[in-house]
Formats: structure tokens, C-alpha cells, sequence
């Protein structure tokens, strides 16, 4: 127990007990004494002070044990998505905090690992792209956000107004940054909640870049040769992880399963050799116009897929407007002009990885059937 919430009790039962004897001696004096009203009103006003500042003590202790029960928990894993899945839970428990993010920087030329926790699709491409700089030091900041008159953000009336981000440390430097957001104008984070989130980010920083050079080698085994793109064994093993994820905290996830139209006749065409061209060029336009936080796979021959992160069957839509506007851009050497069709999902509360893959792939088999 704490020294504040040992006083807290304390000084609670010295007020309850002087508030008892000055009853009784009220009541055997029987006087009418005109102060008794203020008295009592002067000891409840300092009850219920005293009971607030109990409540608080209390719910910092709970914090601190939840905090320090997700962060030993961490060192049990060396599953990146897990352990980000861990810090943003801690992070999501500190006072005030509506939302919650964790960059980490990739390997040079490549996009950065993003993870959020209470971010729509649309606020996390934005974060991500305003990810605090490394010339910021290594202490941590606060963001504050100013829109113009009369518009709104992502998040319609409920956007952000601040933040707070402390940089992740790694060994030769910050290897990504750790921030939480409030919604609200009446809130502040406060020298209090920066140190705290600064502990968590030092804490959480082993961990991160553990498990991210983990990934890192894991990822030579797990690229599809030809295109680049994370292969198929590597698409069921992260389809099914997301899945899982999603239903044990309440998140949104959808997919898009999608091939080249007509691409056995490219192939009978300009041969197999000039086929595999066309496969790779494909994949650096699907690269093109994915987001950061979203994880584009090749299935297998023509067949890709793309795992959307909170996202809903919208995001999906939308996402498969991006693809086919960015792989039809241009014709495709001997190939000619590309099109795609695409099945999509969203995840629904009884389906597991299986289910899920086969209700967007069969979505995509009735878009062949019906025209392409």
C-alpha cells in the first residue's frame, strides 16, 4: 500500500470519528447552538475532500499495478504485434488518455510500423504521416492541434485536441515514438502524465526492438521471391494472429482478396517468363497505394490480398477504388492495360481466420462470375 493511501484512510476515520464525538455531545448538551450547522457542513466539505483524494489514491495504485502487469508481461513474447498490442493497452489505461499510438521506425526507404488503439483508419494514416521528428529529442513532447474554422477532422465533432509522445529508446538511439491523444479541450496532460509515459516508452523500448529484429529476420523467410510482397504461409499465420486480436479487444478488421483479370491469357500470351514481369510490376503499384498500417500479401500466382488493421468493409471499399485506379494507370509492356476484381470483408464476431479468408474469397469468385 502506498504512503498516500495510507494517509488517505487515515485521515478519513480521524474526521469520521471527531465528526461521531462532536454528535454526541451535541445531542446530550441539547443546545441550540447556532454553529452547529456550519460545523457539520465544514466537516462534510472536508469528508468529501478527503474521500476524492481516496479515490484517487486508489485508482493511481490500480493504474500502477495494471501498468507494471502488461509491461512484465511483455518480456513473455517476442511477437512484435503482441508486444505493441501490450504497450498500447498500458498506454491506453493512464489517465485521460482517449486514444493511443506507437511508431517504429523501419529499415531505411521503408514505412514505419504503426500500431493504434482508439484511432480511426483515416486519424492513424494521418498521425503516422505526423509522426513527431527525431531532431525533437529525446525527452518527451506534447502536440497540441489547431483546424480551420468550421472544419473537422477525421473524427468528425470528436477530434483530437492534444497529445503527448516520448520517444521509444533504442540502443543506438530513438527507434520509434509512443503517443497517447486526448479528445477533449478540458483535459491536459499534465508533468505527471509525461513522466509516466516517458517510464512506459523505456520500459516497453528492449522489448520493442527485441521483437522487432525478430521480425526483421524472420521477414527474409517470409517475402514472396518474386514480388516482395509477404508470401502466402506468412498471409494465413498474420491473418489469423489479426483475427484473434481483433475479437479480444473489440477491434475492427476487414480484408481484400484480389487477382489479375484474365491473367492465364497474359501468360499464354507473352509466356511465363514475361508473366512474372507483369506479377512483380503489379506488386510495386499494389505497394503504392496501401497504407502504412495495412499488410499486402501475394496468395499465390495472380491472387493477392491486403489485411486492413481497424478498418471496416468501407475502408475496404475504398481501398479497392485505390487498387484498381493504381494497377489500370498504365498498360503493362506486351501485357497491355491491367484490371483487378476484388472480394471484400469484414469481420464478423463468429468467424475465426478460415471463415473470414473464405467469405472475402468467395466475395471475389462471384465478382468473376458476374462480369469482372
Amino acid at each position: 500500500m502506498s504512503d498516500a493511501l495510507a494517509w488517505s484512510i487515515f485521515a478519513a476515520g480521524a474526521v469520521l470519528l471527531a465528526l461521531f464525538f462532536l454528535l454526541m455531545i451535541l445531542r446530550e448538551r441539547r443546545a441550540a447552538d447556532r454553529r452547529f450547522e456550519a460545523v457539520v457542513n465544514e466537516l462534510t466539505t472536508r469528508m468529501d475532500g478527503v474521500v476524492r483524494e481516496l479515490h484517487a489514491a486508489v485508482e493511481r495504485s490500480d493504474d500502477g499495478e495494471q501498468r507494471a502487469r502488461i509491461l512484465g508481461e511483455l518480456a513473455g513474447t517476442i511477437d512484435l504485434d503482441e508486444v505493441l498490442a501490450r504497450v498500447l493497452e498500458a498506454a491506453g489505461a493512464m489517465p485521460g488518455v482517449d486514444a493511443a499510438m506507437v511508431t517504429v521506425t523501419s529499415s531505411p526507404g521503408e514505412k514505419p510500423i504503426v500500431a493504434t488503439v482508439g484511432l480511426s483508419s483515416e486519424e492513424a494514416e494521418m498521425q503516422a504521416v505526423a509522426a513527431p521528428p527525431a531532431a525533437g529529442g529525446s525527452r518527451p513532447m506534447t502536440i497540441s492541434y489547431e483546424y480551420p474554422d468550421g472544419s473537422e477532422a477525421a473524427g468528425g465533432a470528436d477530434q483530437i485536441d492534444h497529445g503527448v509522445a516520448a520517444p521509444i529508446p533504442g540502443e543506438s538511439g530513438p527507434i520509434g515514438y509512443l503517443t497517447c491523444f486526448n479528445r477533449s479541450s478540458d483535459h491536459s496532460f499534465s508533468d505527471g502524465d509525461r513522466r509516466s509515459l516517458e517510464e512506459l516508452a523505456d520500459r516497453a523500448g528492449p522489448a520493442i526492438e527485441n521483437a522487432h529484429r525478430f521480425r526483421e529476420a524472420r521477414q527474409l523467410a517470409d517475402l514472396d521471391a518474386l514480388t516482395g510482397l509477404h508470401n502466402r504461409r506468412y498471409f494465413h499465420e498474420t491473418l489469423k494472429r489479426e483475427v484473434a486480436r481483433a475479437h479480444r479487444y473489440g477491434r475492427r478488421l476487414a480484408l481484400v482478396v484480389f487477382d489479375l483479370d484474365d491473367f492465364k491469357a497474359i501468360n499464354d500470351r507473352i509466356g511465363h517468363l514475361a508473366g512474372d514481369g507483369v506479377l512483380a510490376e503489379a506488386a510495386d503499384r499494389i505497394r503504392e497505394v496501401v497504407r502504412s498500417a495495412d499488410i499486402e500479401c501475394r496468395v499465390g500466382g495472380d491472387e493477392f490480398a491486403v489485411i486492413l488493421p481497424e478498418s471496416t468493409l468501407a475502408d475496404a471499399d475504398q481501398l479497392y477504388g485505390r487498387l484498381q485506379k493504381a494497377v489500370s494507370a498504365r498498360p503493362v509492356g506486351e501485357a497491355g492495360p491491367l484490371t483487378i476484381s476484388a472480394g471484400v470483408a469484414e469481420l464478423q464476431p463468429d468467424d475465426d481466420a478460415i471463415a473470414f479468408f473464405q467469405r472475402a474469397d468467395h466475395a471475389l469468385y462471384g465478382a468473376k462470375e458476374a462480369g469482372k
